[in-house]
């Protein structure tokens, strides 16, 4: 299998198509240091070592982030692998490219190699993501390329780099909104982890386009019809099939029906503002006849990751069922770039970031574990909190809460206040009395109610919370009760000698 090469002359090719007036000076200079730094180095593939970094600067590059973002991606081993240290980086290209490498080289070993390193590896990208999140867009570019050239790694060695890409960077890209970014890695840990359920979805996935490819290019074409009769300008539609690791997760949610999966290959529609997305809605209802209960309005409650878009199911005129997904510019370099798109194009500066709060709970979990031992028993607490598949749901205002997969009401009250969780004594969902360890689904709407007199949550509750924040918060209710109790009853039970 080829090495996915790139030269400097292919990384400048794209940094002077992606960017306006862009400092091509530093690229060269930070390429000339990485080639001397890693002169004589291999790879496992056996082609020299700078193709790594190269390959990680181009990926930055083509994602469109800061051009100090793609210089530390080609500088990102080389105060580890050579003589050159962070102090010979800052000098040479400055506090902010110092500060990425630097935060690179400590996130460079996040592997199962040993408790007490993995440990604390793990508590550093967590920290790094918090401070600054172009680091993970770098880790991200630097996973990818390793994924991609995993063939020449040992059998466990491939196990374990492909389910940290699956288990922990996909779901990171999620949360971030990297679409783009997150289907890279799931399906290249994909083919490693599961070899035969990839080749079976990667089967269907060829067959499918044979069998829809014409239909597909016949619907894009009507579409564009009925949008020129619009007077609609300046519109984009393309195809997209579906990811092979997602089309095998709703396989499974489906016991493998393919009939039930709309979305195998999708039609994009791109349009200049919000007005024409829901006048382009409007056309395609008129022509197509829309699947029930299958239209989804992410433009008027985004997802809490950002994506916005309006999603209709239609039926075609062969009996077939398609996915039209309608967005603005803005909105689809959101839902590919995610968080990353905020910094395309922007040549200096770092812009503060909206929906991270989920970053800055995990750096308080981390920093609230005594040792590492509790560090090691709260990480399925972690993943499940941090990287488990996410649900929606609505309080009645229409605010939207993120929660993960599983979440009760109780762990709802507790998102929206504490005060709520702990005088919570019932709640209704979508207008339905329910039990309080029900489990939530995405589109849910939940009231809590609340007894202003209640003391306090129930301890029971932690039988079945989902969320280290719910589970934190009824602990630390249950010890202030306690701690009364107790100052109220020792006193009383002191003994005269």
């Amino acid at each position: 299998m080829p090495e996915n090469s790139r030269t400097i002359e292919d990384l400048l090719s794209i940094v002077e198509k992606n960017y306006m007036n862009p400092d091509v000076d530093l690229i060269r200079r930070a390429y000339h240091l990485a080639n001397e730094a890693h002169q004589g180095e291999k790879r496992l593939t056996g082609h020299d070592y700078i193709l790594h970094p190269l390959a990680v600067a181009y990926k930055l590059a083509e994602m469109g982030l800061n051009l100090n973002v793609v210089a530390a991606g080609l500088l990102h081993d080389v105060a580890e692998d050579s003589e050159v240290d962070i102090e010979d980086i800052r000098k040479n290209f400055g506090d902010d490219i110092a500060s990425l490498v630097e935060s690179v080289t400590k996130l460079k070993k996040v592997v199962y190699r040993g408790v007490d390193r993995y440990v604390e590896n793990m508590r550093k990208m967590f920290l790094a993501m918090a401070s600054d999140v172009r680091v993970i867009f770098i880790k991200f570019a630097d996973r990818l390329h390793n994924l991609q050239t995993l063939y020449a790694m040992p059998v466990h060695k491939q196990e374990r780099t492909a389910r940290e890409a699956l288990e922990i960077y996909a779901p990171i890209a999620n949360r971030l909104g990297m679409s783009e970014m997150k289907g890279d890695l799931e399906d290249l840990a994909f083919q490693y982890l599961f070899p035969k359920e990839f080749d079976w979805m990667r089967q269907i996935m060829e067959t499918k386009v044979r069998e829809k490819g014409a239909s597909v290019t016949k619907l894009i074409e009507k579409a564009e019809q009925i949008l020129r009769d619009a007077k609609l300008a300046h519109v984009e539609i393309h195809g997209r099939v579906k990811r092979l690791y997602s089309l095998y997760q709703k396989m499974q949610r489906y016991q493998n029906d393919i009939s039930k999966v709309y979305d195998l290959i999708a039609i994009r529609i791109v349009v200049e503002d919000v007005a024409e997305c829901y006048a382009v809605l409007g056309f395609i209802h008129q022509h197509w006849v829309p699947v029930p209960r299958r239209i989804k309005d992410y433009i008027a409650q985004p997802k809490p990751n950002g994506y916005q878009s309006l999603h209709t199911s239609v039926f075609c005129e062969n009996g077939d069922v398609a996915e039209f997904q309608i967005r603005t510019r803005e909105m689809h370099e959101l839902a590919e770039y995610g968080i990353s798109a905020h910094w395309r194009y922007k040549e200096t500066g770092v812009t503060p970031q909206k929906n991270l709060h989920w970053m800055e709970e995990l750096v308080v979990i981390q920093k609230e574990l005594a040792s590492k031992s509790d560090f090691l028993e709260q990480l399925e607490v972690l993943k499940i909190d941090a990287f488990k598949d996410r649900i929606f749901v609505f309080t009645p205002q229409g605010d939207v809460i993120d929660l993960p997969e599983g979440a009760t009401p109780i762990d709802f009250a507790f998102a929206i206040h504490t005060e709520i969780g702990n005088k919570c004594t019932a709640a209704r969902v979508n207008n339905q009395l329910v039990n309080l360890d029900s489990a939530l689904k995405s589109g849910d709407i939940v009231d809590i109610i609340t007894d202003k007199n209640r003391k306090g949550p129930n301890p029971d509750w932690l039988k079945f919370v989902k969320t280290q924040h719910a589970r934190s918060k009824i602990k630390d209710k249950q010890k202030h009760v306690m701690g009364a109790w107790l100052r109220n009853v020792l006193p009383k039970s002191k003994t005269k000698l």
